[in-house]
């Protein structure tokens, strides 16, 4: 998930990158060829522009990539409904890929070759329409705690234990109006709980003191220098801390954890149909899921669950109970139940 401080960025300049001066390749004769040839990408991944680097230099499909926030991202595309400007969007969260679906945004019934890549979980997650497709899953909220203040013995290993009294004002959280990774947590946990008692359990967290904070790197900044010692964020982001050398353990809840798949879709109304297939075709190959692997370049955003046969995890998870929620049903409910969030949590 990108920073909403993030201003959207062009790829142009990258056209050349990795090519020797004077060298002609095949994908730099077609593209000279079919000079028509763009993508427009818009983005909230950390391995975005890696990715659209790679997919430029093997192709010589010209790349403008906006990157941001998912809020910001989906109230652009939002904006732009009318005179859709975008072939392709990659955002976490298949809620929101969901409602655009149904909104009529998204092309249907078309499906890459690199399909065939995918294993069990990636087919669980694929929509019947083939309208977006699944790219890598994390966990939208997994428990860290601060190890320097929260001994193993002690630290919480189901949702309803950071309620103890030991947890007072010391537990924090994204707020899920700007964070995308939070409003699936908060969905999965009314699907677990129940809404009432979903609500009653986060009233109670705030009765305990629970701190809100706006996006994951806030609350790891909050949760690694001691101001809280119990964090629930996208357990990708805990993971990268934990493998920082940062003092954070991550436990996985026994009642279960929702998963949060990354996924890619290609607008309806793209202004280049051709470009927007060959770059999601090309996502779903080895080459491309290995190019958001590059820790490096993405950050926590490569410590993923893969959806494909094609590579093995930076990490393995362990003790990990997945929860599916769907999309639709979260979708549906996301405004009220941000909005309630909003007036009786975070205010």
């Amino acid at each position: 998930m990108r920073s909403l401080l993030k201003l959207a960025s062009s790829l142009t300049a990258l056209a050349t990158l990795g090519l020797g001066a004077g060298l002609v390749t095949p994908a730099m004769t077609e593209a000279a060829q079919r000079p028509h040839l763009h993508l427009i990408f818009y983005s909230a991944q950390g391995y975005d522009a890696a990715e659209a680097a790679a997919f430029q230099k093997a192709t010589g499909i010209r790349v403008h990539l906006s990157d941001m926030s998912t809020g910001p991202l989906l109230a652009k595309v939002s904006a732009e409904a009318q005179n859709p400007k975008w072939d392709v969007i990659w955002f976490d969260g298949n809620g929101a890929m969901a409602a655009l679906n149904q909104q009529g945004q998204l092309l249907r019934g078309w499906t890459p070759s690199t399909a065939k890549n995918y294993n069990r979980l990636g087919r669980s997650l694929l929509p019947k329409d083939h309208a977006y497709f699944p790219t890598g899953v994390t966990s939208a909220g997994a428990l860290a705690y601060n190890t320097k203040l929260v001994s193993a013995k002690n630290a919480p290993r189901t949702w309803q234990e950071l309620l103890k009294p030991e947890f007072r004002n010391a537990v924090g959280m994204n707020n899920p109006a700007i964070s995308g990774p939070t409003y699936p947590l908060l969905a999965g946990l009314f699907k677990q709980m129940g809404v009432a008692k979903g609500e009653t359990f986060f009233t109670k967290l705030k009765a305990n003191g629970l701190k809100i904070y706006p996006t994951n790197g806030n609350t790891l900044q909050a949760l690694a220098s001691g101001r809280i010692k119990v964090a629930m964020f996208q357990d990708s982001a805990e993971l990268y801390a934990k493998r920082s050398g940062d003092p954070v353990n991550v436990i996985y809840p026994r009642g279960g954890v929702t998963m949060l798949p990354s996924d890619i879709a290609i607008s309806a109304h793209a202004p280049d149909m051709a470009a927007a297939k060959r770059f999601v075709t090309w996502v779903l190959s080895k080459r491309g899921q290995h190019v958001m692997q590059d820790i490096r370049a993405a950050g926590s955003d490569s410590l993923f669950q893969p959806v494909t046969n094609q590579i093995k995890p930076l990490l393995r998870r362990t003790g990990v109970h997945w929860i599916n929620v769907n999309p639709i049903w979260a979708g549906e409910h996301e405004t009220p139940w941000v909005n309630w969030f909003t007036n009786n949590v975070v205010r």
